[in-house]
């Protein structure tokens, strides 16, 4: 599992949604419960 997908599972978790648009494969767009968007993406190491 990348350090994206866990990311992304733990924001799940906390009640976060994904959104349908996806622009990268580096990035995921999520939803938090009020509707408001963010991203969580893989920065240059």
């Amino acid at each position: 599992m990348s350090d994206l997908q866990a990311a992304v599972a733990h924001a799940l978790e906390l009640g976060a949604t994904i959104a349908d648009y996806q622009p990268q494969q580096t990035v995921r767009v999520l939803l938090d419960p009020a509707g408001h968007p963010f991203c969580l993406y893989l920065g240059v190491p």
